[in-house]
């Protein structure tokens, strides 16, 4: 047992050292833990802030006007007054996301209680803007309408929402601890594909053959190895570029979260171990992995809840390790979940990595075989 060890270990050395050389490497895994972070986190507006925002006042009553300067930054631009016949190009041109049309006799009617309409003009292009800003025009003119009617009547429900974990509901704080968790099944499935896909290129795979190794102690040194390196960036990233640079609070337990982190890349680089046995090439392994990356990414739950996905999708992605890995990291991080919370998660993680280290075990022992053939 201790020579297997000391063999896996000096692979292990082996494969830093030759990383420490692979400029290109080194380079793109700087870029994906502290670029890739920030830009997406500082670039990608999820929030309605700056929305421009157009209106035709046919009434010009006081309550008209009333309404225009409740629509206060930063949520919008300072409105634009544009007329009727100037809406349907001002929409094609894309000059406004929302146009508000107030109809003549507004105020009038609202007093004689004859119930007029308010349209509103939404450029849905812009989809992420015009969800949540449509529902916040319409709760400023209900605000508005309320105070102006002078309105005493007291709803039976009185209704107070909370948001907990965030609560000004910035979108880079989740953002940014996205892009690290993605970032980590990147380069977790692409650093030892690319690792077994370089030895066999370069000729070195049938040096390690002759020698007396083990096709089980090859993989482990190239787990460890690159996992390490995947562990320290992701870890220098959270805390230099997420808690320092983007200001993203993190309560929860980084140790828990690292050894989470461990157990998945252990899954997830045995994954890229896999695939790497089924391609010849570098090219080849990039078109096999890409696909198989996307689908990891979209369908874990670091973009979209995960609750929301058709059932028969959550059952196929209840096999993918990232489910697991994106719900015990929001959970760590975002709501500082203790292990009494995550062990289940952290179980079903580290089964799967097992299943997917004996697949790729089965497949590298077979292209041995066939190399040695």
């Amino acid at each position: 047992m201790r020579g297997h060890c000391a063999n896996i270990y000096r692979l292990g050395v082996k494969e830093l050292i030759s990383l420490r050389y692979d400029v290109v490497l080194v380079v793109l895994i700087v870029y994906f833990f502290t670029y890739a972070v920030y830009a997406p986190a500082r670039g990608t507006q999820m929030d309605l802030i700056n929305a421009s925002i157009a209106v035709v006042d046919e009434d010009g009553s006081p309550l008209s006007r009333r309404i225009q300067d409740a629509l206060l930054p930063p949520y919008f631009l300072p409105p634009v007054a544009i007329t009727v016949q100037q809406i349907d190009a001002a929409m094609d041109g894309g000059s406004y996301t929302f146009v508000i049309d107030i109809p003549p006799r507004f105020q009038a009617d609202l007093v004689g209680g004859r119930s007029p309409t308010i349209q509103i003009n939404v450029d849905a292009t812009a989809m992420i803007q015009a969800g949540s800003g449509a529902n916040h025009l319409h709760n400023v003119i209900q605000q508005e309408l309320a105070g102006f009617l002078h309105s005493s009547n007291v709803p039976a429900v009185r209704v107070v929402s909370r948001s907990k974990f965030n609560p000004n509901r910035e979108s880079p704080w989740f953002v940014a601890v996205m892009q690290v968790i993605n970032n980590i099944t990147l380069l977790a499935i692409f650093l030892t594909g690319a690792a077994l896909i370089r030895e066999r290129e370069h000729g070195t795979i049938e040096h390690l053959l002759v020698m007396p190794l083990g096709p089980a102690e090859i993989m482990l040194a190239k787990i460890w190895a690159n996992g390490l390196v995947v562990v320290v960036a992701a870890s220098l990233s959270l805390r230099l570029m997420v808690q320092g640079v983007l200001q993203v609070p993190i309560t929860g337990s980084m140790p828990l979260f690292a050894l989470g982190e461990v157990i998945y890349l252990f899954a997830a680089t045995s994954l890229g171990i896999f695939l790497a046995t089924l391609a010849r090439s570098m090219p080849q392994f990039a078109l096999l992995a890409m696909p198989v990356f996307i689908v990891m990414n979209l369908l874990s739950g670091s973009n979209t809840p995960f609750d929301s996905m058709p059932v028969p999708v959550q059952r196929i992605m209840m096999f993918s390790p990232s489910t697991h890995f994106v719900a015990l990291a929001q959970a760590i991080l975002f709501r500082d979940a203790g292990l009494a919370a995550v062990w289940k998660e952290l179980l079903a993680t580290a089964v799967i990595g097992i299943v997917f280290f004996t697949a790729a075990l089965l497949r590298f022992r077979k292209t041995v075989s066939e190399m040695q053939g």
